[in-house]
């Protein structure tokens, strides 16, 4: 049976308050009572809850987790799953708890967050995605904590850092490996303009197509919404269109797999009718046929980078810029072909 404050108690000789005043780091207790309470602490090898450990002025050994986006439109994305794990497995290294926020809206986030933050139930905070609004950022700030953003953030900040991988260049070279195929007419395949990381990846492939001399067609830049179903139906949509595409460049892994689903329901070819590139992780291109011509996000590794950064911040050791930009690779396999071999 676990000891609790009552067997310190009994055997110091003293009362339960004396006991919780000695474990909470309080000065109104006699310097006898006190090395009493220790003694009987060291004689039962009691160790304190997290709780008894919280109520000292430096509060709970956690971090929050908050994605920023409502929970509806992060279901069934393997990204904050993935990302999750990593992040709890760094944090128990560290000997922290990982508390996961959930909300309808980003003002509720906020508040939740200040919440938490005030009351000292965290001492840093992950944001798995990045709003366009830093709105959320600019009012963190003020308390003083490390907040480390797994995306671009824009604003300057002291407590707010950045762990991230070049979206705009990714997505120019995705884009580029297309039109160096000898294709024109290249639809893009993107999320909502909520995030900076959509921004960036829809904002690469205009740049690419822009520096190739081709036109920007509105109808071949199609939002696909947060939900495997919203892209299912947009890329269905996509290759039915009179504008008919000979390659799509898909801007996360639940757009990927809906090019791909629709192009198997419309018995389009990939990549002898079709070409695609896009993003995607290891935990997804194996299951795709042909394998996808892309840049896989190390998501592993940004939640382990994400959380080293904001342990570091945590405990003041030395750490890296506030940007961090964690580097990625563009791997040719076999979902997209040149024009002319297509012939």
């Amino acid at each position: 049976m676990a000891v609790t404050i009552y067997d310190i108690a009994r055997l110091a000789k003293v009362s339960k308050s004396t006991v919780s005043r000695v474990i909470t780091n309080q000065t109104n207790i006699s310097p006898d009572a006190r090395e009493r309470v220790l003694d009987a602490i060291r004689t039962l090898n009691y160790q304190p809850s997290k709780l008894a450990r919280a109520l000292t002025s430096d509060g709970f050994d956690a971090i929050l987790v908050i994605s920023t986006r409502p929970t509806k439109t992060t279901s069934g994305n393997p990204f904050f799953s993935e990302i999750l794990q990593s992040i709890a497995v760094r944090a128990e290294e560290e000997g922290f708890d990982v508390i996961l926020q959930t909300s309808k809206n980003s003002e509720e986030d906020l508040q939740k967050c200040v919440a938490k933050i005030t009351e000292k139930m965290v001492k840093g905070v992950i944001m798995l995605s990045s709003p366009a609004d830093e709105h959320i950022l600019e009012q963190l700030d003020n308390y003083q904590v490390p907040v480390v953003v797994i995306g671009n953030i824009e604003g300057t900040y002291q407590h707010v850092f950045s762990v991230d991988t070049d979206n705009f260049q990714d997505s120019y070279r995705l884009t580029e490996h297309l039109i160096s195929l000898g294709h024109r007419d290249i639809a893009c395949l993107h999320a909502p303009l909520d995030y900076h990381v959509s921004i960036d990846r829809l904002a690469g492939y205009k740049r690419a197509m822009q520096d190739a001399g081709l036109p920007l067609q509105s109808g071949l830049m199609i939002d696909g919404g947060y939900t495997a179903e919203s892209a299912c139906l947009a890329a269905t949509a996509l290759l039915k269109s009179p504008l008919a595409p000979t390659a799509v460049f898909a801007t996360d892994a639940v757009k990927v797999m809906s090019i791909y689903r629709a192009a198997h329901e419309q018995k389009k070819s990939i990549p002898d009718e079709l070409s695609v590139t896009g993003y995607s992780s290891d935990n997804i291109s194996p299951i795709l046929s042909p394998e996808l011509t892309g840049i896989e996000i190390p998501i592993r590794e940004l939640g382990w980078l994400g959380c080293g950064v904001l342990f570091d911040k945590i405990f003041d050791r030395p750490c890296a810029h506030s940007r961090t930009l964690v580097p990625t690779q563009l791997v040719i396999n076999r979902s997209a072909r040149s024009l002319s071999s297509a012939k």
